[in-house]
Parts: structure tokens; C-alpha cells; sequence
């Protein structure tokens, strides 16, 4: 029997710079020089990147399913796609413990074709993010979404709209250095993932998907958002990989980041039943050959709802 992993982990500010210099993401909330910019910035110091969290959850998965002998249902089953899907509560600080939990994997291969594991992270004073990672065989994540038609993305100019202004388009190049970076600001080991001497080059799914961050950014800046005066935050992430993409990829491999216009999310509705207003992005990860890598469904709010929610 699986048993569940149970560990404390810990972030300084350097491990911070690493990972939001890996992925170019220039968010105040990250920055130990401007997040004080950031109008009544409630946090009081730099915070983590939610993508960072989501990396430590997706390496120490990958490990309880290996040391547990679970990586051979997921080839022998055709279980093609990563999920993940994860609601945020609170924050992590530099200097903060946090403690991971992965349950065992429930093993639903039989019933829904999956397999999946829950995720609990706290810290002192409460949750701060709740969710699962599912191996499934299909995309759980816009299942039916086809971009083969978009077009010739590398003939678009870079940071621009594409496909008759539906999706605003981030081209990046990936590159194993930052892919080692991102994990070592992430508190992962980089060497489950990437050791030249064993011939080992493996991107973790979470490592493309994080260079949303930028896109994202891109965008909000390319459309004049005053960040600064009405900053948002992530509420939540379902995001689904393609495995067999994501196991061939290689340095210097082109990646098209595709960001939608938002779309808002009422009170109660969505990821999370939150209670308050939030916007919903429609992103995607794609290959040459618009080959879709990760499909998302990013969901943020403006930080003064969320602190105006009434606490239960």
C-alpha cells in the first residue's frame, strides 16, 4: 500500500530570485526591491511563487509513485496526461515552514481511468493550497480545445495577438539552465530531472507551464494595467501536460505561450467557489506544429476582494 509523503520545506529569498529569474517573471509581489510598491500590500516582504509550490507538489509526487512501484500503471494504462489542480488559500513568506502532505494515490484506473493523489500544504496559521494531481487519459483540462488551425505561429511577431485576437502570444525558448534553476528555487532536486553524466535531460511538466508568468505579465503591461495601484493574485490552477510532449522535450525547443482575454468569474462559481469576483484565463502551452504541451485555466482576483472577503 502507497503511504502517504509528509515533509517541511522551507524558502529564503534566494531561492525567490532563482526561480522568478529562470522564468522571467518580473511580478512586484517577487521582486525584494519593489514588492513594497504594491498598494497596501498586506504580505509585508516578498512572497513565493505559486508556481514554485507547484513544482515541490509535482516532484514529491513523482517520487511516492516511484518508490511505490506506481510508475508502470501509468505506461501500462496509457494514462498520456499530468493534471493538476490546485486552489490557493494563503501565502508563502521567505523564512515561513511549510508542510507538504501527498496522500497515497488512489488508484481509479478501473472507474474513471486515473490515478491521482491529494495535496495538502499549511504553514503555522493555516492552508495554503489545496488540490490533486491526477495521471489521466485524456486532458481533464478543455478536453475538446484543437489548435492544429491557429496558424503559423512562428511567423507571428513575438508578443503579439494571434488567431484574429483571441490569444495574446509569448514565444520562449526552453533552456536547461533555467530548467535547473527553476527546480533549485523550487527546493527540488535537480538531479531526478537533469544529470548530463547519466545522459538524464528530463523539463518537469511544471517548468513550461511556469513561464505563463511572463506571459501573462506581458500582456497586463502590453494593455497599460495598473498593477501597482490594483494588483491580482492567483486563486487557482488546473492545468493539464502532455506526457509523451513533455518527456521528448529538449534545449532550445521553441514554446508558444497563449494567453486569452479574461473572462470573469462571479462569486461563488469557478475553481474554489470563492467568494468574490475573479477573472478566469484561457492559456495554452504550444509546440511547433501547434502540437497543444499544457492547456490551463488560470484563475485570478484583485487583491482588495479577496481581503474584503468575510473570514468564516
Amino acid at each position: 500500500m502507497t503511504r502517504s509523503l509528509q515533509s517541511e520545506y522551507c524558502y529564503q529569498q534566494i531561492h525567490i530570485d532563482a526561480a522568478r529569474n529562470a522564468t522571467d517573471d518580473f511580478n512586484l509581489f517577487h521582486d525584494s526591491k519593489k514588492w513594497s510598491r504594491i498598494h497596501e500590500n498586506p504580505f509585508g516582504m516578498p512572497i513565493v511563487l505559486g508556481f514554485q509550490l507547484e513544482a515541490l507538489i509535482e516532484y514529491l509526487v513523482t517520487l511516492l509513485r516511484r518508490n511505490a512501484g506506481e510508475d508502470s500503471l501509468i505506461r501500462d494504462h496509457n494514462l498520456l496526461y499530468s493534471n493538476y489542480q490546485f486552489t490557493f488559500a494563503d501565502v508563502v513568506r521567505p523564512g515561513e515552514s511549510l508542510h507538504v502532505d501527498i496522500k497515497k494515490t488512489a488508484n481509479r484506473i478501473n472507474e474513471a481511468g486515473q490515478l491521482a493523489n491529494r495535496v495538502v500544504l499549511r504553514k503555522a496559521d493555516g492552508l495554503v493550497l489545496l488540490g490533486f494531481q491526477r495521471e489521466s487519459t485524456l486532458p481533464l483540462c478543455m478536453p475538446g480545445m484543437d489548435l492544429a488551425a491557429i496558424g503559423d505561429l512562428g511567423a507571428a511577431e513575438d508578443r503579439s495577438w494571434v488567431a484574429a485576437g483571441q490569444y495574446f502570444m509569448k514565444r520562449k525558448f526552453l533552456n536547461t539552465g533555467n530548467g535547473k534553476n527553476f527546480l533549485a528555487g523550487s527546493l527540488v532536486d535537480q538531479h531526478c530531472y537533469f544529470d548530463e553524466l547519466e545522459n538524464r535531460v528530463q523539463f518537469p511538466a511544471m517548468f513550461p507551464v511556469s513561464l505563463l508568468s511572463c506571459a501573462l505579465l506581458e500582456k497586463a503591461r502590453q494593455e497599460d494595467y495598473p498593477f501597482e495601484a490594483n494588483p491580482v493574485v492567483y486563486t487557482s490552477h488546473f492545468i493539464s501536460v502532455d506526457r509523451k510532449l513533455q518527456e521528448n522535450l529538449k534545449s532550445n525547443d521553441c514554446l508558444y505561450l497563449l494567453v486569452g482575454h479574461a473572462e470573469e468569474v462571479p462569486a461563488g462559481s469557478g475553481l474554489g467557489r470563492k467568494g468574490f469576483n475573479q477573472q478566469l484565463f484561457r492559456c495554452f502551452g504550444l509546440l511547433p506544429g501547434n502540437r497543444i504541451l499544457f492547456r490551463a485555466e488560470v484563475q485570478m482576483a484583485p487583491l482588495h476582494e479577496i481581503l474584503s472577503e468575510p473570514q468564516a
